[in-house]
């Protein structure tokens, strides 16, 4: 059985049409289901259902599938190892972050990065946080930045660092918040408030990230420790555009400590939570692939970084 059969069987299940499969893999589509019809003869088994031009794989299909992705992953970075043997820290190397996370790590990563290993072409990839883990499980991303918990068994991690949370306010006083708060807010008494707790906002309209995106569950999870639900005014996916909307007088945030490091806007008030939740981010791999030597590569010089900070 050769190799180009298992990615032309991938390529179908991933288009879902012979068509679609056969362009994408620069063939012709009679040739296509020509060299399906013989690899399902060779097995002896039917891989995939057609059907009105939708083609699903069938149970036999979906086994075949699951361990030729196996098979072609492997020859992939068999390939790539011997290269890199060869040539050394060069190549490709896909790297996924959410937009915030990416906003404020990566750039003075990679301008290192850059100097030392010129040869690397870099992809950035910004998803979600459940897009990200999809990706990197599936072998398309080589390594993500991701906030644990990490859900998904094949990914295994190394520790980057760990923030505290901060909760997100406008300087300027506003009908919805308590009268507890707009005390807080005035001249008088900011100067002398570090700290806040969550529980004090629970009457408060919250700006949270939307679904898919792992920080909004970590938000949830602490007001429900606190003992409420927060009541979701918006939802975005950018923390940039949940603060302008705080600053605005739209409600309440919570933000990451690398957000307010690099956040000089004196229409925001921040306070940490007096309870002192963190999060951890990670690199984050598959773990029965190859590790490239751009992403061992990436992993140290972050390390360098951060050991002279």
């Amino acid at each position: 059985m050769e190799i180009r059969l298992l990615e032309y069987a991938l390529a179908i299940s991933k288009n879902r049409n012979f068509t679609k499969a056969a362009e994408s893999l620069h063939i012709a589509q009679p040739s296509l289901s020509k060299q399906i019809s013989k690899l399902e003869n060779e097995l002896g088994v039917q891989l995939f259902i057609r059907k009105h031009g939708n083609i699903t794989p069938t149970p036999a299909g979906v086994r075949f599938l699951k361990k030729a992705k196996k098979i072609v992953l492997m020859r992939n970075d068999l390939i790539r190892e011997m290269k890199e043997v060869n040539q050394g820290t060069s190549g490709e190397l896909i790297i996924g972050s959410t937009a915030v996370t990416g906003g404020h790590v990566l750039p003075p990563l990679l301008q290192e990065y850059k100097q030392r290993y010129p040869n690397v072409q870099i992809k950035l990839v910004e998803e979600s946080t459940k897009q990200l883990t999809s990706l990197t499980a599936k072998g398309e991303i080589d390594i993500a930045i991701l906030a644990l918990p990490i859900e998904d068994t094949y990914l295994t991690t190394k520790t980057m660092f760990t923030e505290s949370l901060n909760i997100v306010l406008p300087t300027k006083i506003t009908s919805w918040m308590p009268s507890h708060i707009q005390n807080l807010l005035t001249p008088s008494q900011i100067q002398h408030a570090s700290t806040l707790s969550l529980e004090s906002l629970s009457q408060c309209p919250f700006i949270l990230l939307k679904q898919g995106f792992g920080f909004r569950n970590s938000v949830l999870e602490l007001c429900a420790k606190s003992g409420f639900q927060p009541q979701i005014e918006f939802e975005t996916s950018s923390i940039e555009t949940a603060q302008s909307l705080v600053k605005n007088g739209l409600g309440v945030t919570i933000v990451p400590n690398m957000v307010v490091h690099q956040n000089s806007n004196t229409q925001l008030t921040y306070f940490k939570i007096n309870s002192n939740p963190t999060r951890t981010l990670v690199f984050a791999y598959h773990h029965e692939r190859y590790l490239s030597s751009p992403s061992r590569a990436l992993m140290n010089v972050f390390d360098e970084l951060n050991n002279q900070n």
